[in-house]
């Protein structure tokens, strides 16, 4: 069957991941510049090691991406060529205000970004703007600690007001935070945090949470007030969590997981705080910093949509003698009925089904999935006519199966679901693991985990596939 009428087919991307440019056009240094390849890059998104700046031990794959900062006018001409409705991206926050508290913008970043709208709008493609992608500028967390400190909410508002201001017209579909559940997984990436040696740090990430929900619903009225036909919406990692057996313990540890995963959503798309979340907050010891006004700018300013990301289900179990999923940032008992991707992932195309069943069931509001795809060793071979290609069926598979998903819960569930945007349209920088070599794109960039190569692009036998899907409204999958 054909999905609906006006379907925002489209790709993802993230500045952080790829755009570069790190040095040029006034951008400030952030959190996600300084989290390097290889084995301190976990420590130091969750906090505990502290590099705050760029140094000659570590190699740092943020810093240039895939060169976006030069290459968006042919990046964006491949979008085209495939038909993209829709582009996702996410502003750089140190690109507009470099160190994060200065009171006026940097006018480098806003004209970039604003060449980028209108070159999308050239194709046809709408822009879908996350407004942060993870990136805190450097400045903020030295001086202010992160999200911990309420004086960023005011930061932010000068921000999207900045933002909300300048592209009017030319973006109507905004993202407030990416996968906001991250703070409480990674939060140095997620937030800003760095711990030191015995804080509290449950306490501080709940703070952090706070501040940036706050932020969230200051965004989502500012947004509305400068622009009645902006939509605007939350995103979470998503991806149902099932009981690994009927053990009535295991039921309850998977529900206990959706909740904890549904945690920030449910107060973005209700207004308040959930029960268990304040149930669970109260039993770790720690407490909302509620300020005056909190808990109406909450009620009052709902998103208008509920975005998430979808790479696989995930398992919980009490019996710890179950093998876990690797490669995720969410770990996962190991679910037997499923296959696995290169790094570990489980391949649940029916999970994204239940997942978008799920979650419009306990929302009752539109859904988009803005980040779905599949990371694999992709092998650059030649076309046969002179030119360079990767043969990636296994892609192709992936997203087919997915797509099919999606269509089953749209027109057999009933499901309303705006759009599809798949992760990392061309290829990109890793965030779990900084690598070049999971890569996910439509186009193969010339760039290795170690910062060689030429940025050279190269169109995927998927892309043509795409291209085909997107023509056809989602009705040729062949």
């Amino acid at each position: 069957m054909a999905f609906p009428k006006g379907f925002l087919w489209g790709g993802a991307t993230a500045a952080n991941q790829c755009e570069g440019g790190y040095k040029e056009g006034g951008r400030g240094l952030a959190n996600v510049d300084v989290c390097p390849h290889g084995e301190d890059r976990f420590p130091v998104m969750l906090g505990h090691k502290h590099i705050t700046a760029i140094d000659d031990e570590h190699y740092f794959p943020a810093l240039e991406g895939v060169d976006f900062y030069h290459h968006w006018k042919e990046d964006i001409a491949y979008y085209g060529e495939m038909g993209f409705k829709t582009y996702r991206m996410s502003i750089a926050w140190s690109r507009i205000f470099p160190n994060g508290d200065e009171e006026e913008p940097n006018e480098e970043g806003l004209k970039f970004y604003e060449d980028v709208f209108k070159e999308c709008h050239k194709y046809g493609i709408e822009p879908l703007v996350t407004i942060t992608h993870f990136d805190c500028p450097m400045h903020l967390i030295l001086e202010y600690g992160g999200w911990k400190n309420r004086k960023l909410i005011d930061f932010y508002k000068r921000l999207v007001t900045v933002l909300f201001t300048r592209y009017k017209g030319l973006v109507h579909y905004w993202l407030t935070f990416n996968e906001i559940n991250m703070i409480l997984a990674l939060p140095f990436m997620g937030a800003g945090l760095m711990f030191e040696e015995g804080e509290n740090e449950q306490q501080a990430k709940y703070t952090a949470a706070h501040h940036e929900l706050v932020a969230s619903a200051w965004a989502t009225k500012i947004g509305h007030e400068i622009d009645p036909d902006n939509k605007i919406g939350c995103m979470l990692a998503g991806g149902r969590c099932y009981p690994l057996t009927s053990d009535p313990a295991d039921v309850w540890k998977a529900m206990q997981r959706d909740d904890e995963n549904y945690f920030f959503i449910d107060v973005q798309s209700r207004g308040y705080y959930s029960r268990y979340a304040l149930k669970q907050i109260e039993r770790e010891g720690c407490t909302i910093p509620w300020e005056e006004g909190d808990e109406e700018i909450l009620r009052q300013n709902t998103v208008d949509f509920i975005s998430f990301s979808y790479y696989s289900s995930r398992c919980a179990t009490t019996h710890e003698e179950v093998n876990q999923t690797s490669g995720n940032v969410f770990a996962s008992a190991k679910n037997p009925y499923l296959k696995t991707s290169e790094w570990g992932w489980q391949i649940d195309p029916l999970g994204l089904r239940i997942t978008l069943n799920s979650l419009y069931e306990r929302y009752q509001k539109p859904l988009f999935i803005v980040e779905n795809g599949l990371g694999a060793k992709d092998e650059l071979v030649d076309d046969g006519q002179g030119g360079k290609t990767v043969i990636d069926d296994y892609r192709i598979d992936y997203l087919r199966e997915h797509i099919k998903a999606m269509d089953a819960a749209i027109n057999e569930d009933g499901v309303e679901l705006w759009g599809y945007t798949t992760w990392g349209c061309i290829d990109l920088v890793s965030a779990s693991t900084g690598e070049m070599a999971k890569r996910y794109g439509f186009v193969y960039v010339d760039r290795d985990n170690q910062g060689n190569g030429t940025f050279k692009r190269y169109r995927k036998k998927s892309f043509g596939w795409y291209k085909k899907v997107i023509a056809s409204d989602g009705t040729d999958l062949d």
